[in-house]
């Protein structure tokens, strides 16, 4: 995918004028005082979503019923987290893949909910049917109990929200007939057909697939205290571990539940909450779970750090090469970069499937 920033500017004025506008009533959330006083006031957060275009299947799709689409292994599974404060990115991020799916009535979406969210599982469901009505999906709930007392802080306060978790919990959350998903973060934008990633076979016994990144520095997402002590390092020990993107995974919950991953990746967070061994959130407990056995994914599908490091917004250019999926991972987003009168060149790539206005 080449685009000229020229054209940058007309793909985002023509994106006002494409798609009708929904009115999404009030929330009300609740807000403590200084004085400790709890009271109500509205957020129009949602006030306005545009309804996106309805795309159908090509004439290559197989025809599905509607009410097996949950547990059809054959339907492309995606799992997403679904907050107040990412909304607006988790709809372009659903706009992108229906828009680019060669089979987009095949695509099944898994939506995950905080159980301490201002705005219920039930809302949010309306708001996603508002804007695509004939979107197949379900919100489930994340209980944060589960891993609030496991979460230790982390370099940017973005990292410790507990939905950020709730990526190590899918195969305690969904169904046990949904056996294998695509994860990805809200802050992406796909811009290829999703049934390329869902064909990629996970060798072997390997449970997860993701893009690696073999040239960084591995050794300094873990701290000298991990490293120094022997029974902790040995983790790695007979492998080749390589940094990867939590943000996009081929995941295939079968051989996650049978592995127990979840209670493994819980096993090295109680060890971060006595030693430190790590800084940056919910990925040092899946590099120490899965380092040196993921499979090995096509770079073009995680064109990560779009929204700068983790503790500076700055702009950054998309790598030389083919691009199937962008990444805005990092401090800045680009629906608040584009707000703010300040975008970065690529965020106007993500300003077509905007649909908050």
């Amino acid at each position: 995918m080449f685009v000229s920033r020229s054209v940058f500017g007309v793909i985002f004025l023509a994106s006002l004028l494409l798609f009708p506008v929904n009115a999404i009533r009030l929330f009300t959330e609740k807000v403590t005082s200084s004085g400790g006083d709890e009271t109500e006031r509205e957020s129009d957060l949602f006030m306005k979503f545009a309804e996106a275009p309805e795309y159908h299947n090509g004439p290559e799709c197989p025809v599905l019923a509607e009410e097996s689409l949950l547990c059809d292994p054959s339907v492309v599974h995606i799992a997403m987290t679904i907050d107040p404060e990412y909304l607006r990115g988790s709809t372009a991020a659903i706009h992108s893949v229906v828009k680019h799916s060669s089979c987009p009535e095949n695509v099944f979406f898994h939506l995950i909910a905080s159980d301490s969210s201002f705005v219920n599982a039930n809302d949010l469901t309306q708001i996603v049917k508002s804007a695509f009505p004939s979107l197949s999906f379900k919100v489930y709930v994340f209980q944060e109990n589960l891993v609030r007392n496991l979460i230790s802080s982390s370099i940017r306060q973005a990292l410790d929200s507990p939905l950020n978790y709730a990526r190590s919990y899918l195969a305690d959350i969904f169904e046990a007939c949904v056996e294998r998903v695509i994860y990805l973060d809200s802050d992406t934008i796909v811009v290829d057909d999703t049934q390329k990633l869902w064909r990629i076979t996970l060798t072997g016994s390997r449970t997860i697939g993701a893009p690696e990144y073999c040239h960084a520095n591995f050794a300094k997402y873990f701290t000298g205290e991990f490293w120094s002590d022997p029974e902790l390092s040995r983790v790695f020990e007979g492998k080749r571990p390589c940094y990867f993107n939590t943000g996009v995974m081929v995941m295939d919950l079968a051989r996650w539940r049978e592995g127990d991953y979840t209670r493994k990746i819980e096993r090295w967070m109680r060890i971060q909450k006595e030693k430190r061994i790590y800084k940056l959130g919910s990925l040092p407990p899946f590099l120490l779970v899965f380092g040196g056995d993921v499979e090995a994914i096509d770079h073009r599908w995680n064109q990560h750090g779009l929204g700068g490091d983790n503790l500076v917004n700055s702009c950054r250019s998309l790598h030389p090469g083919p691009v199937s999926l962008l990444h805005w991972s990092g401090r800045g987003k680009p629906w608040v970069r584009l707000d703010a009168g300040r975008p970065c060149p690529v965020d106007f790539l993500w300003a077509p499937y905007d649909l908050h206005k």
